[in-house]
């Protein structure tokens, strides 16, 4: 049992976020059915542990039981440590061996489990794995696995915003001598909850990769409209890093949760296999068995990227559905510099249809080169004519843009120079704009060690400057 400071301190932060005791919920039983499918395990549990019990948020494979006495109780074990549990034979472990779900029926023999940790270091439940016989599971299995318990995580603090909206608009109903002030401040609370909203579901901030440049931009056409557009940068470890960047079909707070559901299927599915085309697979597969999704799809480019012995990355990517990356090579050997479309043939959209194919294509990101991935928000924006802006105006622009760079792209540069493009649209955007930019950079003089730069950018609806974030190491 954990220090009684300790404790009480974790059970008021159980007790914030309100969850005990209620309704199903589509998003936590996506998430255990998410972990039996990865997994491949028959039980996936997402439990919260009360002050004397393990109460059941989600089951998969586990019907009928809703909660279990908390001593002596293997998720109650978790909680006392920021790291995944694994007990690959429930048999030989001493706490385990005397659990009900060892002992009963049901037989466990294999069994792990990441916390569910707060922002301020509270944990408050799990999310389990079991099986009814004995296995081993990988690194990069409970990584995974604590993946999907960030992605609990994600999903209570969005409920808790919105609890709190809820209860701030009842409270602001009860006057009605306040209703015209009131409507003015709920257009801006309204704003300041999408513009939260949007921040969850974007990386803070761009990683550190050695002897790259990032820079990244996103602009919502509208304040009080959460956007669909998302991107993220994460490492697959060994040196490998991975990088997505895509589009969901419509707005506001259903957008949102299937934007959730699809940055951390992409995360969690990259982990088990980096291959984009499987990793988009994937996606499509997780799209198609939500049913809360409905008709919503979406359009992605998923990209892993290594080192290459000869200098640079050498970059794979797959595409569904989503407009081309351009690869911006600058002027050197003779060339003024020019750009390429990036095309992978036959890539469909994501969470359309089952027998979904998607395609991939590699290229070589030499030192002093750039990729750039966008959304199409920027294609669609209208010129001072009312004319679509279109691909080929923007591949015309980079052409300009990497003539004029010299020897070298640089992505913050580049981000910089399509958001002045950006705010010179005469009538703004009329959809979302995302902007992810790879560069890679020249090689060190020698006795250095390789440059290595991140920056991520961040910013909410109409045509605001963005401002820099500090780099995630």
């Amino acid at each position: 049992m954990p220090k009684v400071p300790v404790e009480d301190g974790r059970m008021e932060a159980v007790r914030r976020y309100d969850i005990l005791d209620t309704p199903p919920d589509g998003a936590f039983d996506r998430i255990a059915a998410l972990a039996t499918r990865l997994f491949d395990v028959p039980v996936a549990t997402v439990t919260i542990v009360d002050s004397d019990r393990i109460w059941f948020k989600a089951t998969r494979g586990l019907d009928g039981v809703t909660q279990i006495g908390r001593d002596p109780g293997l998720c109650a074990s978790v909680i006392l440590s920021d790291d995944t549990l694994v007990i690959p034979d429930t048999l030989t472990d001493s706490v385990a061996c005397a659990n009900p779900l060892v002992t009963g029926a049901l037989g466990v023999r294999f069994y792990a489990a990441a916390p569910i940790i707060t922002s301020d270091g509270h944990r408050l439940g799990t999310v389990n794995i079991l099986d009814t016989k004995p296995r081993a599971i990988t690194e990069a299995d409970t990584a995974t696995l604590a993946d999907l318990a960030a992605m609990v995580m994600s999903e209570l603090e969005l409920r808790l915003s919105a609890l709190r909206l809820v209860r701030a608009e009842r409270e602001r109903a009860q006057s009605e001598r306040l209703m015209r002030e009131q409507a003015e401040k709920d257009k801006a609370e309204l704003a300041a909850f999408a513009s939260t909203l949007q921040r969850t579901l974007l990386p803070p901030a761009l990683p550190t990769i050695p002897g790259m440049e990032l820079a990244c931009h996103y602009l919502t056409a509208s304040a009080r409209e959460v956007g669909g557009d998302f991107y993220d940068v994460f490492s697959l470890g060994g040196g490998r890093w991975a990088f997505f960047l895509g589009d969901v079909c419509g707005k506001g707070a259903d957008a949102a949760a299937v934007t959730s559901l699809i940055r951390y299927t992409l995360r969690a599915a990259a982990w088990h296999d980096p291959d984009p085309v499987a990793v988009l697979e994937a996606l499509n597969a997780a799209l198609l068995l939500d049913p809360s999704v409905g008709s919503r799809f979406c359009t992605a480019v998923f990209g892993a990227l290594q080192p290459a012995a000869d200098g640079g990355f050498t970059v794979t990517l797959g595409t569904g559905g989503h407009p081309p990356p351009y690869h911006l090579h600058p002027a050197g050997e003779g060339s003024p510099g020019h750009v390429d479309a990036v095309r992978a043939e036959g890539g469909m959209l994501i969470g359309a249809v089952a027998d979904a194919r998607f395609a991939s294509h590699t290229v070589h990101l030499a030192p002093g080169q750039a990729l750039l991935l966008y959304t199409d928000g920027i294609t669609e924006a209208r010129d001072g004519k009312g004319e679509l802006f279109g691909e080929d105006a923007l591949s015309d622009h980079l052409t300009r843009h990497t003539v004029a760079c010299g020897p070298s792209a640089s992505a913050i540069t580049l981000i910089d120079d399509l958001v002045a493009l950006l705010d010179a649209f005469p009538d703004g955007l009329g959809d979302d704009v995302a902007l992810l930019a790879l560069a890679a950079l020249p090689a060190a003089p020698a006795g250095l060690a390789p440059a290595a730069t991140g920056t991520a950018h961040t910013t909410g609806a109409g045509p605001a400057r963005l401002r820099p974030n500090e780099q995630e190491h």
